[in-house]
């Protein structure tokens, strides 16, 4: 079996995409942006959902994919390209490497000002919305200053919530805490690049739980200088 032959017997998944044509910039602006946020990932441009190889025209696919790169994602989303032969189709794929400058933000084409720009990521085979925390968390990860850390009676008692095994609403942590939903979204954004706290995505929508006991430990016996050098970018 060939080797695009193996790549599209896996299906989609968190980093494989399939595409049959990109007619729609914005569209595969989103993919670019999901893949580079995330794990990185390739998509197969010239292969059906069901996974049948249809090929595609590689020069006018490769213009559509710049072009949603470079005028519809902030900052451009860099890649690579490989063309694979099968019979007599040619199937482009789209190699995107996990980016060192996320977060990569789209710009909605009917919108103007700060909602405009909206950045995504990549669960299985789908592509979400990112949240302002998870935003903060890649912003984070990518420099060493971040907002402070105040621990408090409140504070205390949503860590309290956690290890009793809950997953909260963004609202129910802001509520617990007492504090603003900016102050929530810093909050969740330090526990997560410190591996405390994990978002959940469920039918029920996006809640945050307790990722580590040992790392919530740590912060209540050593507090956070203990996490000033922890990098995960």
């Amino acid at each position: 079996m060939s080797f695009i032959l193996r790549m599209i017997e896996e299906g989609e998944h968190q980093q494989q995409d399939f595409k049959l044509r990109v007619d729609d910039a914005h569209k595969i602006a989103k993919t670019l942006s999901a893949f580079a946020n995330t794990e990185g990932g390739r998509m197969l441009i010239g292969v059906r959902d069901n996974g049948d190889i249809e090929g595609c025209r590689v020069d006018e696919e490769f213009h559509m994919v710049q072009c949603a790169s470079d005028m519809h994602c902030v900052p451009p989303v860099p890649f690579e390209t490989q063309v694979w032969k099968h019979q007599y189709h040619s199937v482009l794929e789209i190699k995107v490497p996990k980016s060192a400058q996320r977060p990569h933000f789209v710009k909605h084409p009917d919108l103007d000002g700060p909602d405009a720009w909206q950045a995504y990521l990549r669960i299985d085979d789908r592509i979400h919305k990112a949240s302002p925390v998870m935003v903060k968390v890649w912003q984070y990860q990518m420099r060493m200053d971040r907002s402070e850390f105040r621990y408090d009676e409140f504070v205390g008692r949503l860590f309290k919530r956690w290890r009793e095994g809950q997953t909260l609403r963004f609202p129910q942590v802001a509520r617990t805490a007492r504090i603003t939903f900016v102050e929530a979204e810093d909050l969740l954004a330090l526990l997560t690049v410190w591996g405390i706290v994990e978002s959940v995505h469920d039918k029920s929508g996006l809640r945050y739980g307790l990722a580590s006991e040992e790392a919530l430990n740590q912060l209540e016996t050593q507090g956070a200088d203990s996490f000033r050098w922890k990098h995960t970018g």
